[in-house]
This record gives structure tokens, sequence and C-alpha cells, in this order.
């Protein structure tokens, strides 16, 4: 299920998406319009006859007119949700019907409206699904036309109908050699084609009073009149019909449907069966997809919002945090030159163990390092064995899992200071002695180092190279700052003994008790901190496999800390503080706007495909160059070189993509109450500290392309 509902979310969503571009006309929509054309074929008693063409009999076309006294109003384009409407509440009080050809794609979003045009008595026809002119058409095309016309029809009202208004018509008169066809087609199909001859031109908006001049018929002289429901701003319309429908009763009008005014049956057939539940379930899911698409901009404007905010938030506060920790009169408070513990948990890391206990005797603060064999069936024990160096001492237990091997090796561990860290990284000299200085204030209960990628010599190293400096560090100060810092990379991290006694040790309640252990430490009252200069360099992952088995078990983490620590939003003291402060920012910024940022994608893909292609693109350009200033101002502080940036774009486009399919996978097995397992990344123990002495290599027939 955890793949198999992310795959049919992303279906849906991808369905819903282009029924929406279908609806509103941007997709196999065609707005081209025919120039007139030469009438020479048009038959001569149709070109001389009436609005009215009937042609169901091929061999004997009719025009039909209206009689005299008798006036039908008809309405194109809708119907619309702000007009029609108010269209429909005149003819009402004037107790007048009228005739409204309906766009299928208006028709299936309002279906409401289409069933209170049926039930108030007026009289429906079909003007095509997405408006094109039909001269421009294939049969096959004005076939589907016509079909998906009625089919919103019989979802919106049950019923189908038999009359019909070519798009950009206007009178009889105007019938060409090229409309003319198209008309014989539609007649051969049923259909009685409604033309007009008195054309009010109220789409040219010229005010009321022209619009009310132009629908007025001379003398008794009956008459089909067009008017405009939909297609923009239609006041105007709305003020002419309302003088319009009095004065006309005065000079003894009757308003009547079009086959009322003609004497013939009703145009309207009811629809049942199959017919009816495919018209039905067609604009249901217009709805649906009306809904899902309305909620996911909605979504959009969240996520720009929450985006801009955090890279506000993100450089006004990383900047205050770096001139508030460079100043050259900053102390944590008393130099700690005290003896530390180094913690190395090790499952089957005999790739990189030596690089990382080697690492660590070049450190120039007084340390004793505890390796933590967690099992391991490769011989990473054996290795650090072998090595016989001073104050390393191997501790060897039955495989329990990370954090019961901290937790033994915080049982070995001599001193009070406990640094931790894992057995891919390596240390810089000065690392170790960075890390415990803000131990000088004792309100400091743990201290998170500045992870950075070693291995950052291939695309997917790079991206996560950008990812660490930017989205992880750059976090780290603004939290710093905000006392709510949410996780102590497992890469390099340093507590104090007592604090750690006080919160229980390292939790198996979670799958990132990096994360739970700093949660317990706020909530507790201590004071967790960020220092830059404590760089440990950690091998990322080099698959997209392997990426993917990480962030996964983060994520899901992640959220199970968040929901063990959840009642810190209602606990008082440091607890609360936490709790109102930490965790609100921790799930908008590391679950909520990860999952909703791919939008920006899916809008500039939709935007792409059915426009306006240069606004979006502007917009999305935009969003990638307030990316670009945060990330370039965070390697400016981590003191790195800005060629990596290059691949920035490349990496919004891919790699979130890959992180946004994490995360959901991660609520799926949340809220399906799945269960996630540690798994082990495959390692190549290429990583070293800048400056450090090169090791003797081993083979590198277990490194992996990535992929």
């Amino acid at each position: 299920m955890r793949y198999l509902l992310p795959v049919v979310f992303l279906i849906a969503l991808a369905a819903m998406l282009m029924l929406r571009g279908y609806v509103h006309s941007e997709i196999l929509a065609d707005h081209r319009v025919r120039p007139p054309a030469p009438s020479d074929q048009v038959p001569q008693k149709i070109l001389d006859g009436g609005p009215v063409i009937d042609v169901r009999d091929k061999a004997d076309p009719k025009a039909l007119t209206v009689p005299d006294r008798k006036l039908v109003l008809t309405f194109d384009d809708g119907p619309d949700p702000v007009w029609t409407p108010r269209v429909l509440d005149a003819l009402k009080a004037h107790d007048a019907h009228a005739v409204f050809f309906i766009t299928g794609t208006m028709a299936s979003r309002y279906p409401d409206l289409v069933a209170r045009m049926v039930r108030e008595g007026h009289e429906i026809g079909l003007h095509t699904f997405n408006h094109p002119d039909l001269a421009f058409q294939s049969t096959d095309r004005i076939d589907w036309e016509l079909s998906q016309n009625q089919l919103a029809l019989a979802g919106a009202a049950g019923i189908r109908t038999s009359l019909f208004r070519p798009p950009y018509s206007s009178s009889s008169e105007a019938l060409d050699n090229k409309s003319w066809p198209v008309a014989q087609y539609i007649g051969s199909h049923g259909y009685i084609t409604v033309f007009n001859n008195t054309d009010s031109e109220d789409w040219k908006r010229p005010g009321a009073q022209a619009i009310l001049d132009r629908a007025t018929p001379p003398g008794t002289k009956g008459s089909i009149v067009l008017m405009h429901d939909s297609g923009g701003e239609r006041s105007q319309t709305v003020a002419a019909l309302e003088r319009l429908l009095p004065q006309m009763k005065a000079r003894g009008y009757t308003f009547a449907n079009l086959t009322e005014a003609l004497g013939a049956p009703s145009a309207h057939t009811p629809v049942t069966g199959t017919d009816l539940w495919k018209g039905k379930a067609f604009v249901a899911a217009v709805a649906v997809s009306e809904n899902t698409t309305g909620v996911l901009v909605a979504g959009l404007a969240v996520i720009g919002v929450l985006v801009l905010a955090r890279f506000g938030l993100m450089l006004l506060l990383s900047f205050a945090h770096a001139r508030k920790v460079r100043r050259r009169t900053f102390r944590w408070g008393p130099p700690v030159t005290e003896p530390v513990t180094v913690l190395v948990p090790a499952y089957n890391e005999k790739e990189c163990i030596e690089n990382t206990v080697r690492s660590l005797m070049a450190s120039d603060h007084p340390i004793e390092v505890v390796v933590i064999d967690d099992g391991s069936a490769d011989g990473t024990a054996e290795l650090v064995d072998a090595m016989g160096l001073p104050n390393v001492h191997v501790v060897r237990q039955v495989n329990s899992g990370k954090p019961e091997a901290l937790n033994n090796g915080i049982r070995h561990a001599r001193h009070d200071l406990i640094v931790m860290m894992d057995g891919d990284t390596v240390f810089e000299p000065s690392t170790v002695r960075e890390l415990v200085q803000p131990f000088g204030d004792q309100r400091v209960g743990a201290v998170a180092g500045n992870a950075k990628v070693g291995n950052r010599d291939t695309l997917i190293g790079a991206w996560q190279h950008i990812e660490y400096v930017m989205g992880f560090n750059l976090d780290r100060r603004m939290y710093d700052l905000l006392r709510c810092m949410p996780t102590i990379p497992g890469a390099v991290g340093a507590f104090r003994r007592e604090a750690l006694e006080r919160v229980g040790g390292m939790s198996e309640d979670t799958l990132a008790e990096d994360t739970d252990i700093t949660m317990a430490m706020h909530r507790d009252g201590w004071h967790v901190v960020y220092a830059e200069k404590a760089r440990a360099w950690t091998e990322a992952p080099e698959s997209v496999q392997q990426l993917w088995s990480q962030r996964y078990r983060w994520s899901y983490g992640t959220m199970q800390a968040i929901w063990k620590h959840r009642r810190a939003l209602v606990e008082r003291g440091p607890s609360g503080r936490f709790g109102r402060v930490g965790l609100p920012l921790v799930s908008l910024f590391m679950v909520l706007a990860p999952l909703l940022a791919p939008l920006i994608d899916v809008f500039l893909l939709y935007g792409l495909v059915f426009g306006p292609t240069l606004k979006t693109i502007a917009a999305w350009l935009g969003v990638l160059a307030v990316q670009v200033v945060c990330a370039a101002y965070a390697f400016r502080l981590d003191g790195e070189k800005m060629i990596h940036l290059i691949s920035l774009p490349l990496q919004q486009l891919l790699y979130r993509q890959l992180m946004y399919v994490v995360l959901l996978q991660s609520w799926i097995t949340a809220l399906t109450g799945g269960r996630l397992r540690w798994q082990k990344l495959r390692r190549t123990g290429t990583v070293e500290a800048p400056g450090a002495v090169p090791a003797p290599r081993r083979s590198d027939e277990n490194r992996r392309p990535v992929g």
C-alpha cells in the first residue's frame, strides 16, 4: 500500500488537473474564428427565410420564423455563476421564458443553474462543449462537441435537447459555403439550428440603452433576440433586460420558449438509465476536480507564504546568529578543556571505521573513543582492535540497534561530556574542541555540529550538499536563536551526561532517535545550540535507492517524534514553550511545507501545458531566485564554493519530487499504521576531512554508481 497509494494519488491528481483544463477550455480548445466565405451553395430559401433552420429532412430544408408579437429571448455561453442568476431572476419577476444555449464547459461546472433553468420552465439548447468554430472541425470533433454537451446537460438536468446554436453565428443570412455543410450535418443528427434575427450586440457593452434599442424589434414583428448571460461582465445586459421585459409586455408581446412560439413539441427529452448516470458521474467528477484544484490553489498560496516566510526568517535570523557568534568578544562561557568521550556506534562499517577513528586521533582536544560494535558481521570490531590506538576502546554487543548502542556507550563513557557521531563520518582536528565549547554555558545541554557532505563529486551528492548547507545548517542557525532546535545530527552532536540521564537516554520509541532526544532536551529545560565551526564530513547516499531509504526513515521518524512529544503543546514551563513554538515550526517547515512544495512544480507543468506560459515561468523563476539568494548566503556563511549551486534548478525540479514522494509515503505509513525498520546503507569509505592524510584505499569494487 505504501507504493500503491502514492501512485494512485498521483494518477488521480493528474486526471483531475486534465479534467479541469478540459472544462476550462485550456485543453482541446480551438479559438480560431473563420472569415466569411461565398454563399452560392446555400439554398436561397434558407438565406431569405427565418432564423430557425430545420434540415432534418435533407431533401426539404426549412427556414422557420417566429409569429408576430412573440419574442424568443436567447442567452448564449452560460451558465455563469454571477450573471445567469440575475437573468433568471429578471425573467421570473416578469413571468417570462427564454432559451439558454449552454456550453458543456459551463454546464458541467455550474449544474445547479442548468437545473434551475429547466425547473423554471426555460428551454435549453446546445452551444457545443468547448465553443469552437465548427467550420474548422472534423465530423468526429463535431460529434464529440455535441455528445459532450448533451452529457453535461444530462448530468445537470436529466434531459437532452434538440436545439442547437453554432458558436460565432449570427443570422441565417450569414450562412455560407463553410457553415452550411455544418448545419446540414448537425440537422442529420436530429437537431434544429437556431440563429437570430435581432442582435442586441450586448457583447460590445455599448450601454444598457443601446442594448435595449437593438433588442427591440420593429412594430409587432416576432423575433429571436440574441443576448449573453456569460462570457464577461454582463451588468448592462441585465439592466437592459429588466427594462425590455415590461416595455415589450406593454406592447402586447409574450416571451415564450422557441417550441412554444412555433407551436412545436418541447425540445426536451428525459434521459434515463445508463446515459443519465454517465451524465451525473461526469458532473460529479467535474465537481471533485473543481474542488480539488481549488484546494490545490489554496495550498499553493499557503506554501507560497510558508516558503517566503521561512526564507525571510532564515535569512534574518541566520544573519543575526552569525553576527552574534562571530563577534570577537563572544564567549559561551569559560573555555572548556576537560576530556570528552566520543561514542561511535558501528554496524558493519568496515569500509569507513578506520577513517573515522583515525580522524578522531588527530583531534586537538583530549578525548577517549568508545566504538560500540552492534553485532557487526564484517569484522568492524576487529579492524579497530588491530589499529592498536591509545584511548580507543571497543564495546561489543548483540545487534540491538543504534539507540541501545549509544546507551551502552554512555554507560562505558568515563567523562561527563559525550560526543556522538556516525561510523561513516570523519572529524576535523578542531571539531571536538569547537563542539564542546558551548558547554561553558551551564544552561546548554546539547550541541548540534555542522554536518557536511563529503562525497559531493556526483550529481546526487551535490544536491545533498546544497540541502545540508542550505536546508539544515541555515535552519539550525534560525532554530538556535528561536531556542527550538529540532534535531542534533547523529553525525556530529554533543551532550552533557546529566542532561542525557535526566531524559532517560536515547530512546527506541522512534526511528529518529536524534530528533527524539533533542525534543526531550528542550522539554526538560535545556538549551540546545549550534556550533558552526564543529564540522563533520559524512558520506551521503550515492544512489536514489539508498537516499530514498534514508529520507524515508528520517521523515517517518520525525513524524513519530512530533507525535510522541505532542503533549508539550498543552504543558507549562520549558516543555510548553517548545510545544507552542518549536513543534508548530517543525511541523510547518519539516512536514507540511515539504509535502506542499511540489505544488509549485505541479502548477509550473500545468501552466506550461495549458497556459499562461510566460507568467507561469516568471512566477517559478521568481521562487527559484529567492532560493538562489538563500542558498548563496548559506554557502557564503559556510565558506563553500558557489560552483555547486549550478545544479540548484535541476535539484528543484527533480530532487524535490523525490523528497515529496518519500514524505507522502511516510504519511501513508503513519496513517495506515505501518511499521518501518532500520535499513543499513551501503558505504564506500571514501570520505575524509579536508587536509587529512589519505588513508590506504580499499578496492572500489563495492562502489555503486548514482542511479
